[in-house]
């Protein structure tokens, strides 16, 4: 894991014992020529089998060389699902039924006891569905908004640069002066919702006075709800702000992972548009056949019985492979971040993303499918945990399963959190990964689960407000140029949609940065070196995990 010795004497870091450097190595092997005598040859003791070698522990840090393949089979597994979804996709496509729209033009033939296509059918619906598209497309509403969601995504480039900046430098500035407006906007829109749907007479009848007051009193109390939240983390914004600010000042120096996180998953929407394809066509695989009703005889649509079966199989793939996107996007930012944090000061690696993108989807590529295969299935099981809920089944043994799997997912979450980017830096599997993260935070003091996450509501606060800010300009401007009336409203909503889920992205991006550095900062801590005295000065008020008790005796350098 550890790195080659070339670049290991390039990055020497700031030592917190340089001045008590031993002459020797930390762990060296006595020889037979040593002039003390030797003490009596013990038995030594047996270690505990339940607990980890922790010299093991003592060369995480980045690995700069080249890694051995990991987690293969579930690359393999994750390959022969994407293999089978596109063969059978295609099988679908060369194998479908033209008659699958023209059901409507078969009718019951006695004679033969099939159904047989009428001649004289013809469909022009395609025709009207096509005539009022057009119509629709040549409305005034569909040309402002057009207009206005391609200028706010223009737009929305230089927004996330510029709140990058200002979050680097103006931190404090920035965060503090838009903390009340997380309480001034929500009830700005309430009042001016309950007073616009009350002059309106449309609105009024559609929403009586009674269900207006109770939307007016529900908001006022999720408002109530941020201020609690505010008030009860007050003593930690100060530290947040800063972790915030040293989060941004290492994404600034790494910028080119604005444009690889988008393009993954603008390759990811690639790789989906033909499943989605394979989807539609697959459904035009069966035959019409005759059915009996009360002795009516009709012709209806019978899929083939291999159908549904593919779209299971299609949807899991996709659903495996969003997870496991997300995750290879998590990789890589952690592998440039660690790559900037474990390099000298003021000079940044070269190649870092170009060589995190290759961990990725090379030697780490089953690490990363495994981790999206549990994602997905925690996923996939809380789905069912929840629909099982809404049906409110009743019985003690109902209760008791909920419980059960909602722990195990808690417990799969538990292990995931930073597993991933602890693989980013060194390479390690999946199973290896996420033990060593555990045991490093605990022998720190750590914890596990990342206590800031205050971060993240700030950050979403931050652009809910910027993003609220914008749509508001969006509909004055288009009250003022344009006249469409009501539906200036929807447009305005559109627009921020549209912004809210970009500045999600960067929030998105900024997090998974704050979460590489806090990794890096651990391994940091552990080895008793500080290679960004920045984020130390910072990360060092943490508080610390009162759960986690160190099992190991603190080394001692010399003994």
């Amino acid at each position: 894991m550890a790195s080659t010795e070339e670049e290991t004497t390039t990055t020497k870091p700031i030592s917190l014992y340089d001045a008590a450097l031993p002459t020797e190595p930390l762990l060296f092997k006595p020889t037979t020529s040593s002039t003390y005598p030797s003490p009596p040859i013990e038995e030594p003791a047996q270690p505990d089998p339940s607990e980890p070698d922790p010299t093991q522990f003592l060369q995480i840090s980045f690995n700069y060389g080249p890694r051995p393949f990991k987690d293969l089979p579930f690359l393999i597994l994750f390959l022969l699902l994407v293999l089978c979804t596109f063969a059978f996709g295609i099988f679908s496509i060369f194998h479908r039924n033209a008659n699958y729209s023209n059901v409507s033009s078969f009718s019951y033939d006695s004679n033969s006891t099939s159904c047989v296509q009428d001649a004289s059918f013809l469909s022009n619906s395609n025709w009207v569905f096509r005539s009022s598209l057009f119509s629709l497309s040549s409305s005034s509403l569909w040309t402002n908004l057009i207009w206005t969601l391609v200028i706010t995504l223009i737009l929305s480039v230089p927004i996330c640069f510029l709140l990058l900046l200002l979050l680097k430098h103006y931190t404090k500035q920035i965060v503090y002066g838009l903390l009340p407006f997380f309480i001034i906007m929500p009830i700005f829109f309430d009042v001016y919702w309950f007073v616009a749907c009350t002059l309106s007479s449309y609105c009024s009848d559609a929403f009586p006075l009674v269900y207006r007051f109770l939307v007016l009193v529900f908001v006022l109390l999720i408002v109530g709800i941020i201020v609690w939240i505010i008030v009860a983390n007050w003593h930690r914004i100060e530290l947040t702000v800063r972790i915030i600010s040293v989060a941004s000042d290492a994404l600034s120096r790494n910028l080119g992972l604005f444009l690889v996180i988008p393009l993954l998953t603008v390759g990811l929407v690639v790789y989906y548009a033909p499943i989605v394809v394979f989807l539609v066509f697959a459904r035009f695989n069966g035959k019409i056949v005759a059915k009996e009703s009360n002795g009516d005889y009709t012709c209806v649509w019978k899929q083939d019985s291999w159908v549904p079966a593919y779209y299971t199989l299609a949807i899991l793939t996709m659903l495996w492979s969003l997870t496991t996107m997300v995750e290879a996007q998590v990789y890589v930012i952690s592998g440039t971040v660690a790559q900037w944090y474990f390099s000298k000061d003021e000079k940044k690696p070269k190649r870092s993303i170009r060589s995190s993108l290759r961990n990725a989807f090379g030697p780490s590529s089953g690490t990363v499918c495994l981790s999206g295969l549990l994602i997905c299935a925690v996923r996939v099981v809380r789905a069912v945990v929840d629909s099982a809920r809404q049906e409110d089944v009743p019985g003690i043994v109902s209760l008791v399963l909920r419980c059960c799997v909602n722990a195990l997912l808690s417990a799969i979450d538990f292990v995931n959190k930073f597993t991933i980017n602890f693989a980013a830096i060194t390479g390690e599997a999946y199973c290896t990964s996420a033990r060593m993260t555990y045991e490093l935070l605990r022998r720190n003091l750590l914890s596990a689960v990342f206590v800031e996450t205050v971060s993240t509501r700030l950050l979403a606060g931050v652009i809910f407000v910027l993003s609220a800010l914008y749509a508001i300009v969006v509909f004055a401007i288009l009250k003022g140029v344009s006249d469409l009336g009501v539906n200036a409203y929807i447009v305005a909503v559109l627009a921020w949609v549209l912004l809210l889920v970009v500045l999600g992205f960067f929030v998105h991006l900024l997090d998974n940065v704050i979460e590489t550095v806090y990794v890096c900062y651990a391994i940091d801590r552990d080895k008793g070196e500080v290679y960004k005295q920045e984020v130390h000065e910072v990360y060092v008020h943490l508080p610390i995990s009162r759960n986690s008790r160190s099992s190991y005796p603190s080394r001692t350098l010399g003994v």
